[in-house]
C-alpha cells in the first residue's frame, strides 16, 4: 500500500492499516454518504422485483464508464448498438471493459482464496487477442513496456518489477488477513494500488476498476453489483481521477483521504445513476 505515513504509530492501537486510513480526515464523511447513497438505492420499490434488470443496466453503464475513462467515450446507445468489439483500439478497449465486467461477477470466491489468482484471471479476460500469449495473465517482467495512456500523463513513477511484486504480495496479505476497515476505504486502495503500480502490461485501468467492483461485491456493500462507480468516475473526469491518483501515489494522509473521498464521491453517483434506471423502469420508460 502506498503511504509514505506510520499508520500504527499514528494512531498508537491499530497494527490494521486500513482501519487506521478509515480515520483520516472526511474519511468517515465519505462512508457514511456512500452507505447512505447505497441504502436509498436498495431501498428503492423497484429492487423487489426487477433487481435483475437493475444488475444488468448498471453493468453496461460501468463498462461504458471504465472504457471512457481507459480512452474509449461512446455514447451508450453506442454500446448498446456495436457487436464488434475488434475493428480498433477504442473498441477492443470497450470489449474489454464489458467483458471484465461480466467476469468480475464469476470471481468472487476466487478473489476470497487468491487475490492474485483473480488479477490474472481479469488480465486475461481483458487482454483476449490484444497481446502477445506469454505477457498476458501474469506480472509484468523488467523491460516489458506498459501500455497505460491514462495514467503514463500523470506525474506517478513507474515500479520496477520487483517492486511490484513485493507490494502485492502485501495487499493480497492484507486482503487474506481481513479487515474491520469500510468497504469503501478496502476498495479504494485495491483499485489506488493496482493503477500505480500497472502490474500487467496493459489493461491496468479496466482491471483495477474491475477488481474494485469485487470489493464492493463481496464486502457485502453492494452485493448486487447495482452502484457502477465507473459511472462516477467517468462523470467526475479523467483531470480529476488522475489527481485524486496522484494523492494516493504521494502516500500522504491528505492524499489518500484526497483518493478516497474521489473514489466515494464516483460510487455515489454510480447509486444515483442505478436510481434513475429504477425510476425510469417504474414509469416503464426502459
Amino acid at each position: 500500500m502506498a503511504t509514505n505515513a506510520d499508520p500504527s504509530a499514528a494512531q498508537g492501537l491499530s497494527t490494521d492499516p486500513m482501519v487506521v486510513l478509515g480515520t483520516l480526515p472526511g474519511v468517515p464523511e465519505a462512508v457514511d454518504a456512500v452507505r447512505g447513497a447505497v441504502d436509498k438505492l436498495y431501498g428503492h420499490r423497484v429492487m423487489r422485483r426487477r433487481s435483475d434488470e437493475v444488475t444488468s443496466e448498471a453493468a453496461l453503464r460501468g463498462a461504458r464508464g471504465s472504457a471512457a475513462l481507459a480512452g474509449a467515450d461512446w455514447s451508450l446507445e453506442e454500446v448498446r448498438r456495436r457487436t464488434d468489439f475488434s475493428a480498433d483500439d477504442q473498441a477492443r478497449t470497450v470489449g474489454a471493459a464489458l467483458r471484465l465486467t461480466a467476469e468480475a461477477g464469476q470471481l468472487l470466491g476466487v478473489w476470497r482464496r487468491s487475490p492474485m489468482q483473480a488479477l490474472a484471471r481479469l488480465h486475461l479476460v481483458a487482454a483476449s487477442g490484444a497481446a502477445a500469449d506469454d505477457a498476458v495473465g501474469r506480472p509484468r517482467l523488467a523491460g516489458e513496456p506498459v501500455d497505460e495512456p491514462l495514467v503514463s500523463v500523470a506525474e506517478i513513477d513507474l515500479p520496477e518489477p520487483p517492486e511490484v511484486n513485493a507490494r502485492l504480495d502485501g495487499l493480497t496479505a492484507l486482503l487474506l488477513a481481513g479487515t474491520a476497515a469500510p468497504a469503501l476505504v478496502v476498495a479504494a486502495v485495491v483499485h489506488g494500488e493496482l493503477l500505480c503500480l500497472r502490474p500487467f502490461g496493459s489493461f491496468n485501468g479496466p482491471v483495477a476498476r474491475a477488481a474494485e467492483r469485487i470489493v464492493l461485491v463481496g464486502s457485502g456493500l453492494d452485493p448486487k453489483s447495482i452502484c457502477p462507480a465507473e459511472v462516477g468516475y467517468a462523470e467526475l473526469g479523467r483531470a480529476g481521477y488522475l489527481r485524486a491518483l496522484e494523492g494516493y501515489a504521494s502516500g500522504t494522509p491528505e492524499g489518500m483521504a484526497e483518493w478516497i473521498g474521489h473514489c466515494g464521491r464516483a460510487l455515489e453517483l454510480g447509486a444515483r445513476e442505478s436510481v434513475a434506471v429504477c425510476e425510469a423502469l417504474q414509469r416503464g420508460a426502459a
